[in-house]
């Protein structure tokens, strides 16, 4: 079990260096020899750690949705308040993708396309559950409020998700916006389109 653990923990670091290597070159600007560069090992060491390149492509998005599970989904599936769970799947969504320790996010956002085959359906069926959890939740906000909605709520997750994604785009911490005024605005935003809050 210890060896498990440790050979999980090693293609971590591994994932969260490669995405870097991703981030600044792009998949296809990126070898193998780069990246086995930047983590220290032999390209026939890492070879023997992930296989192959569109494997390694694949075990960062996957580590990507883990760490969204682990921080975000894992703190809010106990909220019982849909609108508080909702707040915080917003604000726990933003922090994902504004911090650059999650770089892993970065490269789902930016290569997801480059993945293909059983990889990528395996992917995009993580990516779909959560889209569902999304869905639901918003659904669970519109439960409680007193007209109906705008749009559906499965559009409504999809425009949620455009907003929150776009936003390594352009954020950057420490500038004239803060995280905390950043969520603020987006849920406000999203609450007043959505439901039609004043």
């Amino acid at each position: 079990m210890a060896h498990t653990r440790d050979s999980k923990h090693q293609l971590r670091e591994i994932c969260s260096i490669a995405a870097r290597v991703f981030y600044e070159k792009g998949y296809d600007g990126a070898s193998m020899q780069d990246i086995a560069g930047a983590v220290g090992l032999t390209k026939a060491g890492l070879y023997h750690h992930v296989g192959s390149k569109d494997r390694l492509l694949f075990e960062i998005m996957n580590y990507g949705m883990d760490i969204l599970e682990e921080t975000v989904l894992s703190k809010i599936r106990g909220i019982s308040d849909p609108r508080e769970r909702l707040c915080k799947l917003i604000a726990g969504h933003i922090d994902l993708v504004v911090r650059t320790r999650n770089l892993e996010i970065t490269v789902i956002l930016h290569e997801n396309r480059s993945l293909k085959g059983p990889l990528r359906a395996k992917i995009n069926a993580r990516k779909l559950e959560y889209i569902h959890f999304l869905e639901s939740a918003i659904a669970d906000v519109q439960n409680t409020a007193s007209s109906p909605p705008v749009i559906s709520a499965r559009l409504a997750a999809f425009a949620l998700l455009g907003m929150i994604n776009w936003l390594y785009q352009w954020y950057k911490l420490g500038g004239k916006v803060t995280e905390e005024e950043l969520v603020e605005s987006y849920t406000r935003f999203f609450l007043r389109g959505y439901l039609g809050e004043g």
